[in-house]
């Protein structure tokens, strides 16, 4: 059973407009009882490419607010639990590991002390992709300013890849992509006009897998 959802939004604020686009791949049924628990799990790469640790928070404080929230395992008190499986040395590289991971002994037992329903591999990054303009300041006697302008474009790509650990299978991936362009505009005083395609990002992701693993289809 398989299911695609593409949701397309863009939204405009004082902080300037970003554009998002949802995708939410499903190939099994999802649900999750009381007392069960998710973990969300950001990649760690140990460099510049690991996914940003403010991105995966951002997830967290969506999914355990409002009035469904989730219960959450916090991630490093998972890791701690799993050791040795999480050490730089042997941590997962890609959410196609986790199979591997499952395989190991004790880790089953482990995940099921702590009755975690679900992974949610979180994989991505906020990439400048342009950058332009200029703007110079002056100071004197008589006062000074900034005149000119600059701007920058920003692309927000995450995806979650979501195990059912349960049952040691892929319930489904939901990708979130976000650009927007933010601008500094000098005319005597500097106006920002900032545009945070991550935290677009983060939030169309969150809602995305608050219902992914909520609602049953």
């Amino acid at each position: 059973m398989r299911y695609l959802i593409v949701v397309t939004l863009t939204t405009m604020a004082l902080t300037g407009c970003v554009s998002s686009r949802i995708e939410q791949s499903r190939e099994h049924t999802t649900g999750i009882e009381s007392g069960e628990a998710m973990v969300i799990l950001g990649r760690a790469s140990y460099n510049d490419k690991e996914t940003k640790e403010s991105f995966t928070d951002c997830i967290v404080n969506e999914l355990t607010a409002g009035p469904n929230p989730i219960r959450l395992i916090p991630q490093d008190e998972f890791k701690d639990s799993m050791y040795p499986w999480f050490e730089p040395r042997t941590a997962p590289g890609s959410a196609d590991d986790l199979a591997e991971l499952f395989s190991n002994p004790g880790v089953r037992e482990q995940i099921d002390g702590a009755r975690v329903r679900y992974l949610a591999w979180i994989d991505g990054d906020t990439v400048t992709t342009d950058k332009g303009g200029s703007m110079s300041c002056t100071i004197s006697t008589f006062g000074g300013g900034c005149f000119g302008m600059s701007y920058w474009e920003q692309d927000a790509s995450y995806e979650a890849a979501i195990w059912d650990v349960q049952n040691l299978t892929s319930a489904g991936q939901i990708s979130a992509d976000a650009s927007g362009t933010s601008y500094i505009a000098g005319l005597v005083i500097p106006i920002p006009i900032i545009a945070r395609p991550g935290n677009a990002a983060c939030k169309g992701l969150a809602s995305q897998l608050r219902e992914f693993i909520v609602d049953e289809i």
